[in-house]
């Protein structure tokens, strides 16, 4: 890798050329970059997000971003970009899209939550027909539209580099999730998606039964983020019957949406057989204690593959709470467990008391703390889940690997 360890001189004089203001922001972190031991060996991700800090920065603008592509054109050593937060517009897109087609070594790419547009998701897809280097994109939060999202289902028609695409409240619609559906019938190289929350005006869950047709025959996703999509048991009852046939798909998100026990016992026969599935996240549905207990046979004396489960907020009692707890006694596989927003009572405090103080449970694998008041234990909520990260990140490196985080790092895409 060539080193420019003059980064920021190379900004101030770029600043210079282009009669554009210096963005203190900007010219802090690559004074910062210039310091890191790893610019050497391993490339280091500009970490640009404009939320999270102590003091308020200046944001990100299109014509900042102009100025530091003419900057990074010849750092082959910055392997990932993180503008997440800031006042990126489609103009930004454009410069974006150009750097993208001419840059081979970023492989990280965060725009998620500025406000890029249809036209600028036009751009940014169409650079990933030919950009070769580009692994993770996260364009979560960017209002592209049905049709922005139109464009990136094309695109994975053809990039077969892209492992990782974030497309959560990117308000897509029906006709877009078909088309990724279909895509990705074909596509090999995609990993992981996120598709949380697109803006359906249906009730007849199709996007299940297309995305349940794409698992029938798509080998390569392992991670696949379906929350928010008004799912009711029908559409639960498609994706397991697709999943009798998938091997590769680990790590499912239906969190938010309308799934009730009996939907879930749909998950619990599939758990029975399936030896693939590492984490199943139903936060936020109303599988309540029947649901629980489907789940808790199927872990108990079927499954061993499962690592993760989220149950947050279903309107479980302590009687699912307690069957769940004793099958993490003899499920050793089953390592976190997310419980919080449920109806506690006395022995489910009890009982995860003692998978923690006893060590089958971690602090860290799980979303309460047991304590003790006038002689009686309660549960208090940890903020952790397997959201936890997915909208925010701390900008140091102090997240272990593996505790309390989204995906566990099973994945195996680089963000940096």
């Amino acid at each position: 890798m060539s080193v420019l360890p003059d980064l920021h001189v190379h900004y101030v004089q770029a600043c210079q050329n282009l009669s554009q203001p210096e963005n203190p922001f900007i010219a802090r972190v690559l004074q910062e970059a210039e310091k890191n031991d790893e610019i050497s060996t391993k490339g280091i991700t500009l970490k640009l997000a404009g939320n999270n800090h102590l003091v308020p920065v200046p944001r990100v603008t299109d014509d900042d971003l102009g100025v530091l592509v003419s900057v990074l054109g010849q750092a082959t050593f910055v392997t990932g970009l993180d503008l997440a937060y800031n006042v990126l517009t489609d103009a930004g897109a454009k410069t974006m899209a150009t750097f993208l087609q001419e840059n081979s070594t970023l492989r990280y790419l965060n725009l998620m939550f500025n406000d890029i547009g249809t036209s600028g998701a036009e751009l940014i897809a169409g650079a990933l027909h030919r950009n070769e280097s580009l692994v993770h994109l996260r364009m979560t939060g960017n209002r592209i539209g049905n049709q922005g999202g139109m464009f990136f289902a094309s695109m994975l028609e053809i990039n077969s580099t892209l492992e990782k695409l974030d497309l959560g409240d990117c308000d897509v619609g029906l006709k877009c999730l078909t088309a990724i559906a279909i895509a990705l019938t074909q596509n090999k190289s995609l990993k992981a998606i996120n598709l949380n929350r697109p803006l359906l005006s249906t009730q007849q869950e199709e996007t299940a039964i297309h995305i349940a047709r794409m698992l029938r025959s798509n080998s390569s996703l392992v991670e696949l983020h379906l929350g928010k999509h008004e799912m009711k048991n029908f559409g639960v009852e498609r994706l397991c019957e697709a999943l009798y046939e998938n091997s590769s798909l680990r790590y499912l998100d239906l969190s938010c949406n309308n799934i009730t026990c009996d939907g879930v016992k749909f998950l619990g026969e599939l758990l029975k057989k399936n030896q693939t599935l590492e984490i199943l996240d139903l936060n936020a549905n109303r599988i309540e204690d029947v649901g629980a207990i489907y789940l808790s046979e199927a872990l108990l004396t079927w499954n061993r593959t499962l690592k993760a489960l989220s149950i947050v907020s279903n309107n479980i009692t302590g009687k699912g709470l307690v069957a769940l707890a004793h099958t993490m006694q003899f499920n050793i596989q089953l390592s976190h467990i997310y419980i919080w927003g449920n109806k506690f009572d006395e022995d489910t405090c009890v009982e995860f008391s003692d998978l923690i103080e006893t060590g089958r449970l971690q602090p860290g694998c799980t979303d309460v703390a047991p304590y003790t008041l006038d002689g009686q234990v309660f549960l208090a909520e940890l903020s952790h889940g397997l959201a936890k990260h997915r909208y925010w990140a701390p900008r140091c490196a102090a997240v272990a690997p593996g505790a309390a985080n989204a995906s566990l790092e099973i994945v195996a895409v680089s963000e940096y």
